[in-house]
């Protein structure tokens, strides 16, 4: 009989990464700097290659590269890549989506980015296993990396052999997280710092890191009125407000919505079915009021509007709904009926682009070449994705502890108005609630945006956003 154990099975043999020259010419100057595409190992207890993971690097040319900040940066799903933050907003090039940041007619474009970070720090952008190229030696134990606490040792253990291998060590080290990428550097802030790698800065773009605050589960009223902030947002962009308060500059708005939405309305929500007639009706028209949604449709869900519900209920008479990733994008739905919307139309709009230029540039100008499908977004790995703390996952404890152990970190929090995803108001709150010590509340800095959860697909907060960076990372 043949054996047919793990140990038989053809070992993955480490290969050299691609290192490619290259120049780019920005406001501040031409940049002369080096890229780099490949794969960094993770090992067995017998020190066998147990999966890779896919980097791309750059480098800038300077003759004491060790003193430049080193930024590392990863997206979020869980299972997506980096391609976002890489393409989008942090890398030499990004793919070209106009000035609105709304999908292009193909061909898509690569042009220069004008507001990368490479003048700020070197940059690495890290997939982890399961995402862009990177993969379990044996597919059978890709499930092991798919977890919270797993993804936090795997993605620590890159950077750890990264610094090694790249005598990086003393450089000055930042983390930049999208999303879900959020909740891993908030935890690898806490996980790594224990094992001696102290983070100078991290940034948190779409941030996450107290899941309760955007979870719609029975007996959790929490999200219901953190999101109606970014509920009236939504609406007062589409117009679908009052005159008067379609007319009223939004951040004061917003700053309104939020009081009551954690005042009165939170107070509301808790009474629960001891609440009057009067009373239930009187907090319905002021959720009308502040959502552009009916009174009535109000009413009928319980004074507590879903994410998806208001998606589609927003524009559902022109049977249209808005972008749970970013509401300023509207979908041509097939009817305007149901609960929820047939397509995020905000992530339909992106992935064709971001996919044709970032397999067409990592071959064409990074010499990188592989015929594995460069996952962008897998749903294999977020279906089986373990989340570690029950139903609400938490990496702020993570987060606090570092400050704790490591008071010189900075943070900085980017966060869109129109990110229905991870809306701005739950931000705010994950930071109100982490325990965080008064004499370190400074460290933290708050960027907001006129965008959604991938602000930068707005050409303007795409500039911001590089310009809040580089003020962090100078103070930092």
């Amino acid at each position: 009989m043949t054996d047919t154990t793990k140990s038989d099975k053809p070992a993955i043999t480490e290969q050299p990464p691609i290192t490619t020259a290259h120049r780019i010419s920005l406001p501040t100057g031409e940049l002369a700097y080096s890229a780099t595409a490949g794969m960094l190992p993770l090992k067995d207890e017998q020190g066998e290659i147990a999966a890779q993971i896919f980097y791309t690097a750059y480098q800038l040319d300077s003759a004491d590269s060790a003193a430049r900040p080193l930024i590392f940066v990863f997206n979020g799903g869980p299972g997506s890549a980096s391609i976002w933050l890489h393409m989008g907003a942090l890398g030499p090039k990004r793919v070209d989506m106009g000035a609105d940041g709304f999908m292009p007619p193909p061909p898509y474009q690569l042009v220069n980015n004008a507001h990368t970070w490479l003048d700020l720090g070197d940059l690495v952008f890290i997939d982890p296993v399961g995402t862009g190229y990177s993969r379990a030696a044996d597919p059978d134990d890709s499930k092991q990396y798919w977890g919270l606490q797993a993804d936090l040792e795997a993605v620590g253990e890159f950077i750890r052999l990264y610094l090694s291998r790249n005598k990086r060590w003393t450089s000055p080290l930042y983390l930049a997280g999208e999303s879900y990428g959020t909740t891993r550097a908030a935890g690898l802030a806490g996980y790594l710092i224990d094992r001696g790698i102290a983070f100078n800065g991290i940034v948190l773009i779409s941030t996450v890191m107290n899941f309760q605050t955007i979870r719609f589960t029975k007996g959790n009223d929490l999200p219901f009125a953190l999101y109606v902030p970014s509920y009236c947002a939504s609406a007062h962009y589409h117009g679908a407000l009052s005159d008067e308060l379609n007319a009223r500059e939004l951040r004061p708005l917003l700053q309104e919505v939020a009081d009551w939405a954690e005042g009165d309305y939170t107070i509301a929500l808790a009474k629960g079915d001891r609440l009057t007639d009067e009373e239930r009706v009187a907090v319905a028209e002021r959720l009308s009021q502040y959502t552009g949604l009916s009174p009535r449709f109000v009413l009928g869900a319980d004074l507590r509007i879903n994410i998806m519900s208001f998606c589609k209920e927003l524009l559902r008479d022109d049977k249209r709904a808005v972008g749970r990733l970013d509401s300023r994008y509207v979908g041509i739905m097939a009817s305007a009926e149901g609960q929820s919307f047939d397509f995020d139309p905000s992530m339909h709009a992106i992935v064709p682009p971001y996919n044709a230029v970032f397999n067409q540039y990592i071959r064409e100008q990074l010499g990188f070449h592989s015929d594995l499908n460069y996952e962008i977004l897998s749903f294999r790995v977020n279906e089986n994705w373990q989340y570690a703390g029950g139903e609400f996952p938490d990496t702020s404890e993570g987060l606090r502890a570092a400050f704790a152990k490591n008071p010189f970190m900075r943070v900085l929090v980017a966060q869109g108005y129109y990110d229905l995803a991870t809306p701005f108001q739950a931000a705010y709150y994950s930071l109100a609630h982490m325990g965080l010590d008064h004499v370190l509340r400074d460290n933290v800095t708050i960027a907001e945006y006129a965008a959604g959860h991938m602000m930068y697909l707005h050409e303007v907060s795409l500039a911001k956003l590089k310009a809040d960076a580089a003020e962090f990372i100078q103070a930092s």
